[in-house]
């Protein structure tokens, strides 16, 4: 089946957020929402995920599923404030405990920090399954990018978070912890086994040199024959050996330090204080 897909683009985040809808009902699954943050002032804003609410109410849809790729480092969830407003289950890959037990640590976030995946209403692995109205979502796990990442499979649209880019531009980083540039060439297979008409649907696009407009819609196929990391002709050790160089140079996301422990939270932010208000750290020296 062909599910309907609308995507929201944040051009300060580079990021890309769906919405899938289900053609033969009114249910839909809203995958990597956004939550602007200014990092100068520390303020939130919502005008993005409004936009995906005003989206989803002018369609009158009814959310089944709030879906995260992946423990994003370059913006925040807005999935508590959209479940908040729209309902849904916010979902996400069962590796998650391995990220909140590293960045736990690295946030000195203290035994309060439940490192079990319980913020979450699901945790998905390899082969699990959902429903949004009729259509069936299935789940590949295809780490490499973070221990976490998954790809979701509604229809003839797959969904594959940081893993792969526009042919033109590549796959993702893989310095992260837990990040593997073996294991991320592993999870790509994955993704180009599927059928080659799949519409492949990114996180993000930074326009790669020469072209002038944002894209986030691909195919198994173009992705086989163009991914200049990954397409045809290059070699799983032409992969490790380019990622491993390129990740050297990469500095990190800008907003990497507050989305971390937003994310790890399912996009709650920390508990307030003594004084009542909510801090984020900034670890020194740490990255």
């Amino acid at each position: 089946m062909k599910p309907d897909v609308t995507a929201f683009f944040d051009e300060a985040t580079n990021t890309v957020s769906y919405v899938v809808r289900d053609p033969g009902s009114r249910a839909c699954a809203i995958i990597d929402s956004v939550l602007d943050f200014d990092a100068a002032s520390g303020r939130t804003d919502t005008r993005s995920a409004q936009a995906i609410a005003d989206h989803v109410s002018a369609e009158g849809l009814e959310v089944a599923w709030m879906l995260e790729t992946h423990v994003h480092a370059d913006h925040l969830s807005a999935a508590p404030w959209l479940q908040e407003r729209l309902g849904g289950k916010i979902g996400i890959g069962e590796r998650i405990t391995v990220v909140q037990d590293t960045f736990g640590k690295i946030f000195n976030a203290g035994t309060e920090f439940e490192r079990d995946g319980s913020q979450f209403d699901r945790l998905f692995a390899e082969g699990d399954t959902f429903a949004i109205g009729g259509l069936t979502g299935r789940v590949l796990h295809t780490p490499g990018h973070t221990p976490a990442c998954l790809t979701y499979v509604i229809g003839d649209a797959a969904f594959v978070g940081d893993t792969l880019f526009m042919p033109d531009y590549g796959t993702a980083r893989c310095d992260f912890p837990g990040g593997s540039a073996e294991t991320l060439w592993a999870s790509i297979q994955k993704v180009l086994a599927l059928p080659d008409d799949t519409r492949l649907f990114l996180c993000h696009d930074y326009k790669a040199p020469g072209r002038d407009t944002y894209a986030w819609e691909t195919t198994v196929a173009e992705q086989k024959a163009d991914n200049v990391h990954v397409g045809a002709g290059h070699s799983r050790e032409e992969f490790i050996a380019m990622r491993t160089a390129r990740d050297a140079d990469l500095g990190m996301p800008k907003l990497i330090l507050p989305s971390i422990q937003v994310n790890m939270r399912a996009g709650h932010f920390p508990p307030p204080e003594e004084d009542g208000n909510v801090y984020l750290k900034l670890p020194v020296n740490r990255f």
